[in-house]
């Protein structure tokens, strides 16, 4: 039980039966905006695992309750995989049939998306797109598709459908679940260092994140599903471990189970189970001890495998973009991924200062004040720039799928319309050719694509609809990799007598493949945003199939990584965090500054003294007023204000509870009632109320640094062991307290940063 922890992991039974002997509900439970204990609850999990292991040698039934105990973990794991996998197909389906509807509607049933509606359709392969069963609006209302009022009619309505999508989901969202906009992964960060945000992963905000999430998605703003997929899965997560009692009231045990549905959510929105692991472990998770590596791998694979077997149609393979490239690279194409890497940071570096500039903006002016009109009105610029050009038209996954591409004979897309020269082709293997206009026109409009892709991503990037970053990132990367891939390609075929050329680009080979030129400026561009490596190059070549360019991928990433470094040290993500104000202390940073905990503690030189409860001294009605007037979310207990020797440490939560229940349930508890904290208690007069005994919430073992212990020590202990506070003591006298707020707004202050941006407790 509760009552047996006393702080450091170590049982002290107490030998007086006291009030608090059971625990009561709300004891060592936390409130909203506050951080976790992660020490008390790590011990208090110990304490339990321990209890089942002792009582399953006594009988049968627990033997059995210690093995489903054992083996409850697995199975949470595998109903968030199944739930988490069903809801990525549910979103998946309906988004590619709502982009759809935009352009048109099919004749053999509403309910049928594009691709799907021509699939028995006869018309011949270069046609497959314009098969009969599928009508245009103006083909609809009209009856005919050609001449400038159709277009006109087909414009509008395209604008139309994106409008009333995107209000829809604005709407949604203000009115039902405020917490389903954005991409959640910072948030959910934030919650994983042990930060609580009540009904962020609640079940309004999965069914109204799942609905808007469509929405946004199919109104064509310049946005993915891939980080809400991660937020959708983590509610799965929070919302399954209500099941199981050692998740449901355990923190610390919860936040192990998020970890793998961070992972859960990658694999679903990647088709990428391994780098879902490797995302939850490099990018997301505060603790992740070797089993929930395991778990985190289980319930990616289940997660995966759902997505598929519901949605069997939406890619080529069990990857998101299939690629199949027929050509190796060669050393000298490293200067042009390294070129691309560079452009990857310099985007990266460039959009995370733009849009926290906006997103500031946003915040201190009355921009913020209209959310709905806000999205409408860059919804109405994105659409009304989108229509005209084809590749900002089509869906954002569709349109890297198409540069990530490498021409084949049957290809009928403008990128493949070289000057055809079949004397020299082997199998499926074309010769680099001269570009027909085809090839030109489509530079043109990707050209136009990337500065559009480029500054309206900027604007749409934390509006109050569901939103994330991958797949945009990834679609400026892969336009100026498949521009620069077609430019060398070119180069090369006019010039393959150079010196650089000569030996491994004759004329007539197939040596420059424009496809992974895309494919390595998609990483470049997102590692360049997020700062991930070893799990962007691993989803890279789950997405693509790819695992012979391993290497151009890394290159490409840690360039990015180290040009955008160079520029500013934040990903978008921690620059969200700290924009927002949650308290989170990032385990990768080192702190070099000379400070010592005396400089950090409060109280200062020049406030009131430390508030302290002692241990037998005070009454009901002494604790009472010290509550009422601070707000302090915990209380040093000392022998005595003029010893000031320290004996632990009580929660504001658990003592106003106790406090409250004492009162109406415990007889004689009135406000001259003693206090005491210890397992004995002075001995009072006959005539004097019972005593309250409280031993059983105060921790006994809390952590304490001398004055004189250097802040990079202090802040090591902060991060390793997840405290709340850390009190400091000299030769054994209580002096302060440092608080994990205390820490931040330090370090803020170290990097000439404003202290007070730490919003939170």
């Amino acid at each position: 039980g509760f009552s047996s922890y006393n702080g450091g992991g170590v049982n002290g039974t107490s030998t007086m039966m006291d009030f608090l002997e059971e625990p009561l509900p709300g004891v060592g439970t936390y409130e909203d905006f506050n951080t976790i204990d992660w020490v008390r609850e790590k011990s208090r999990d110990r304490d339990r695992h321990r209890e089942i292991t002792n009582r399953s040698k006594e009988s049968t039934w627990a033997l059995l309750h210690s093995v489903s105990d054992a083996f409850s973990g697995w199975l949470l794991m595998l109903l968030i995989g199944l739930l988490a996998g069903s809801l990525a197909g549910l979103i998946d389906i309906s988004a590619h049939w709502m982009t759809d509807l935009k352009e048109g509607v099919c004749l053999a049933g509403f309910w049928f998306n594009h691709e799907h509606c021509c699939w028995k359709s006869n018309t011949t392969f270069t046609d497959r797109d314009k098969c009969p069963e599928w009508k245009s609006w103006s083909q609809l209302i009209l009856g005919h598709g050609e001449g400038a009022f159709a277009y006109i009619l087909n414009y509008f309505m395209y604008v139309i459908w994106a409008l009333m999508f995107s209000l829809l989901a604005v709407l949604l969202v203000k009115g039902f679940a405020p917490y389903a906009c954005g991409s959640g992964i910072p948030e959910i960060k934030t919650i994983l260092s042990g930060f609580i945000i009540r009904g962020y992963l609640g079940k309004w905000t999965l069914v109204i994140k799942t609905i808007t999430l469509v929405l946004a998605v199919s109104s064509g703003l310049s946005l993915g599903k891939e980080g809400p997929l991660v937020h959708v899965a983590c509610c799965c997560g929070n919302i399954l471990c209500h099941l199981f009692t050692k998740y449901r009231k355990n923190e610390a045990k919860r936040r192990e189970v998020l970890s793998a549905a961070a992972a859960a959510g990658v694999s679903v929105a990647f088709g990428a189970p391994i780098g879902g692991v490797l995302f939850s472990l490099e990018e997301v998770s505060y603790y992740f001890p070797l089993k929930t590596l395991w778990r985190s791998f289980f319930a990616a694979l289940v997660a995966a495998f759902t997505l598929r077997s519901i949605n069997p149609f939406g890619n080529s393979r069990l990857v998101l973009f299939y690629v199949e490239f027929h050509m190796p690279w060669h050393l000298l194409e490293l200067v042009p991924f390294i070129l691309l890497g560079i452009f990857g940071g310099l985007w990266g570096a460039f959009f995370i200062r733009s849009n926290i500039a906006w997103c500031r903006r946003r915040k201190t002016t009355r921009l913020g004040k209209y959310p709905v009109l806000e999205v409408l009105v860059v919804t109405a610029i994105t659409a009304v720039l989108a229509f005209p050009n084809e590749y900002t038209r089509m869906s954002t996954s569709e349109l890297i799928s198409e540069l990530f591409n490498d021409c084949g004979i049957l290809d009928s897309s403008k990128l493949c319309e070289y000057v055809n020269d079949f004397n020299s082709t082997k199998g499926d293997d074309l010769p680099d050719r001269a570009a027909g206009p085809g090839v030109y026109t489509a530079m043109w409009q990707l050209a136009l694509a990337l500065i559009m892709k480029v500054f309206i991503t900027i604007f749409t990037f934390g509006m109050k609809v569901p939103s994330g970053l991958f797949i945009p990132s990834m679609a400026v990367g892969a336009i100026a990799g498949r521009l620069l891939g077609v430019a060398v390609e070119q180069l090369a075929f006019y010039h393959h007598d150079w010196a650089i050329f000569s030996g491994w680009c004759s004329q007539g080979a197939d040596c420059i493949t424009p496809g992974l030129y895309a494919m390595v400026g998609a990483a470049a561009c997102l590692g360049g945003v997020t700062r991930m490596t070893v799990s962007l190059v691993v989803i890279m070549f789950e997405l693509t199939g790819g695992l012979e360019y391993i290497v151009p991928l890394m290159a490409a990433a840690m360039t990015s990584k180290w040009v955008a470094d160079a520029i500013g040290r934040e990903g978008i993500y921690d620059a969200h965090i700290r924009l927002n104000g949650y308290p989170f202390l990032e385990a990768k940073e080192e702190f070099s500054h000379k400070t010592r905990a005396m400089d950090v503690m409060r109280p200062r030189k020049s406030d009131p003294a430390l508030t302290v409860l002692t241990q037998d001294s005070m009454t009901v009605e002494d604790v009472e007023s010290i509550v009422s007037s601070t707000t302090y979310s915990g209380y040093p207990v000392v022998v005595s204000r003029a010893s000031q020797r320290l004996v632990g440490f009580v929660l504001r939560r658990d003592l106003i509870i106790s406090v409250e229940n004492a009162r109406k349930k415990q007889d004689g508890i009135v406000s001259t009632s003693v206090i005491c904290f210890t397992d004995y208690c002075p001995p009072l007069p006959p005539s004097s109320p019972s005593v309250l005994k409280l031993r059983s919430i105060l921790d006994l073992s809390p952590f304490t640094v001398t004055d004189e212990t250097p802040m990079e020590i202090v802040v090591d202990i902060f991060r390793k062991l997840g405290l709340r506070q850390c009190l400091v003591t000299h030769n054994g006298k209580l002096l302060g307290i440092i608080t994990k707020k205390d820490v931040l707004k330090h370090i803020a202050q170290m990097a000439n940063q404003d202290p007070n941006s730490i919003l939170f407790n």
